[in-house]
């Protein structure tokens, strides 16, 4: 089963490239709630290249790594990678001053299909209003 989530941030697509792509960023933005953080991010943008981020609940009561490797990139407009055993399609579309980004994941068994679309989307808001805020 494929679940999709998107959201349009009032911003260009170099900023939102940018944001999505560089670890320090990613560490400010990737939390699907407050009381969680990415403690630990890094990029090799390439096909073949691997992406990671710890995401860790801020009390330390739990976290995890997500990783992956990239399969397809074409800059400023979709980054494709497989994590997992599942894929992830990215798709950055320009529209001048703002910018729509629109997830498409394999979904995984362990949550139910509403669980993994609000965490997707509540991170991608997330990403928004980072990337809104830090130009």
């Amino acid at each position: 089963m494929k679940i999709t989530v998107e959201t349009t941030a009032a911003a260009p697509i170099e900023a939102v490239w940018r944001a999505w792509t560089t670890p320090e960023d990613i560490k400010q933005w990737n939390a699907a709630s407050d009381d969680w953080c990415t403690s630990a991010a890094s990029v090799d943008l390439r096909v073949g290249g691997t992406f990671s981020s710890r995401m860790e609940a801020k009390d330390g009561s739990a976290g995890f790594d997500f990783g992956g490797t990239y399969t397809k990139i074409v800059p400023h407009e979709l980054i494709e990678c497989e994590f997992g055993g599942r894929t992830l399609v990215v798709q950055f579309i320009d529209a001048g001053d703002r910018t729509t980004i629109r997830e498409t994941f394999d979904a995984e068994e362990t949550h139910t299909p509403e669980q993994q679309r609000e965490g997707w989307q509540s991170i991608l808001d997330r990403f928004a209003r980072y990337v809104e805020t830090s130009r």
